[in-house]
């Protein structure tokens, strides 16, 4: 495998808040444009939480979330489950131009992961690690089982021109090809195979959802030492402090050929300094203090998201949002996971095995990132630093790191 990984054979129920049956799904997965975004897992939760005293809305919302049995999918076959409260979550987004998302590129029938995040939440549940995966990264993809909800249904033309066997296992794979030939489970799993860490969690957004939500938030105000000018993601921000509406934000967490060197490793800077201002967002505007906004965001939250089946219901997602509670955009570090470019593809980056296993061994024993783990890799490289920061909180600065689309 590419970079450092074990895997065990435990088969322990996942650390939930609420034991929830397996083998089956609240609804059928659609077709829905999935993408961006961890801070939507935070708002969902958040407005779950007190969506759950709204009487009928409750059902509604239920009937709103899409749920994905990723435990009945990966059977056994996993790495152990870390002792203690902590918690891993994937959060996944997808490349999907279909339907209303046409206007971002052309529908070529397939999605692939846009942009992966896995969110480590400590024992104590008062601070966050929030690793990066760039797009581009090579792995070893395992053997995955065919996901027939997936819209990737039948052979697919891989990035070398020859077609990919769905849920065929595949060496110097791209890592967004995983979600591409065998679904959420089998993102899961090439995460879980690169890591060693198990996904106790998996969250899922669209773009359209996600737009919705910057909407009905009110936007989220950043700051841009640099104007952006990308007619790629729709953007064109001068210099200065804005609040942002959804398809500015959305432009914002895509964009690639505005800043820096245009690349997908400086994107990913961008989208740890939105996020940390979409929390900052959420916690100030007094949600449950406005009825009909926080009957809003529920609905467009819950509507936005895929989850696995043990987060599908209010209840799940409102014993999440007490989980992240305490957690600020202080209490979170950002980070990349480690790569340099490919030798043998520049388009492409590998991980850099000893700085990656300093990573997943910080998440495993619970610990922050050491500083180490990620100095002199592209992603601490990538120039793009400085470009953006919060608008709530001039002072804080995203980590420098990289990836994405």
């Amino acid at each position: 495998m590419t970079g450092d990984s074990s895997e065990g054979t435990a088969g322990r129920e996942p650390r939930t808040w609420a034991a929830r049956p397996t083998g089956r799904r609240r609804k059928p997965r659609t077709r829905r444009r999935k993408a961006l975004v961890i801070g939507a897992c935070t708002v969902a939760g958040a407005v779950a939480l007190g969506g759950a005293g709204l009487g009928v809305a409750y059902v509604k919302f239920n009937g709103n979330i899409s749920g994905v049995d990723i435990n009945a999918a990966l059977g056994t076959d996993r790495p152990e489950d870390a002792p203690g409260g902590s918690m891993d979550i994937l959060v996944l987004g997808s490349d999907s131009r279909a339907g209303d998302n046409s206007s971002y590129g052309q529908d070529d029938g397939s999605s692939r992961s846009d942009t992966a995040m896995i969110v480590h939440v400590n024992e104590d549940h008062d601070r966050a690690t929030v690793v990066s995966i760039p797009r581009d990264t090579v792995v070893d993809r395992p053997t995955c089982a065919a996901d027939g909800d997936a819209k990737n249904e039948g052979a697919k033309k891989g990035d070398d021109g020859e077609s990919e066997r769905q849920g065929a296992p595949a060496q110097r794979a791209m890592f967004n090809t995983a979600y591409q030939v065998g679904g959420p489970a089998c993102a899961v799993k090439t995460v879980e195979s690169l890591s060693g860490v198990r996904m106790d969690h998996y969250v899922e957004v669209d773009f359209d959802g996600f737009k919705k939500l910057i909407d009905t938030l009110g936007g989220v105000k950043m700051t841009t030492t640099e104007s952006i000018d990308d007619k790629e993601s729709h953007l064109t921000l001068p210099a200065g402090t804005h609040r942002l509406d959804g398809e500015q934000a959305l432009g914002l967490v895509r964009t690639r050929h505005g800043v820096g060197d245009g690349s997908d490793l400086g994107r990913i800077q961008l989208q740890q300094s939105f996020v940390k201002s979409l929390i900052d967002q959420v916690n100030s505007v007094g949600l449950f203090s406005n009825p009909k906004r926080l009957y809003d965001l529920a609905d467009t939250a819950t509507s936005a998201l895929t989850t696995d089946s043990d987060l599908d219901s209010v209840n799940d997602l409102s014993g999440l949002a007490k989980t992240l509670k305490g957690v600020t955009s202080d209490d979170m570090q950002m980070t990349t996971l480690p790569v340099r470019y490919d030798p043998r593809d520049e388009n492409r980056v590998v991980p850099i095995s000893g700085k990656t296993a300093q990573v997943w061994k910080a998440l495993k024993k619970d610990r922050p990132i050491p500083k180490s783990a990620t100095k002199n890799s592209a992603g601490d490289a990538a120039d793009v630093d400085g470009v953006i920061r919060d608008g709530t909180k001039p002072s804080n600065q995203a980590n420098p790191a990289a990836d994405e689309r």
